[in-house]
């Protein structure tokens, strides 16, 4: 196999790993609005909703650049890249979160 067709294949994969880390990161971000409105009234004041700001801005921040350097086909390292501190970043605060929402 030559060089050009080995960087390519590299390109590719990395590609992929970012399209996988965008997608697993924008399902993860949409199923959030699901769970936190299913978690239960504590004052009834609405507060637990502010949870989502920080996994907006993660959102924003490293899910959608992900996608549209994935897209572009630029810059494949620093996609998957973005992609794995993606969902680290979301896996971190959905964590406190949860340590933060009262038990069913």
């Amino acid at each position: 196999m030559s060089d050009i067709a080995l960087g390519h294949l590299t390109t590719r994969l990395l590609q992929f790993a970012a399209f996988s880390a965008g997608g697993l990161g924008t399902m993860f971000w949409i199923y959030t609005f699901y769970a936190i409105a299913h978690v239960p009234l504590g004052d009834g004041t609405g507060f637990q909703w502010l949870g989502e700001v920080p996994l907006t801005g993660i959102f924003i921040l490293l899910t959608f650049p992900t996608i549209a350097l994935a897209f572009s086909g630029r810059m494949a390292p620093l996609a998957a890249l973005l992609g794995v501190a993606n969902l680290v970043a979301l896996a971190v605060v959905w964590l406190q979160l949860l340590s933060e929402f009262p038990v069913h």
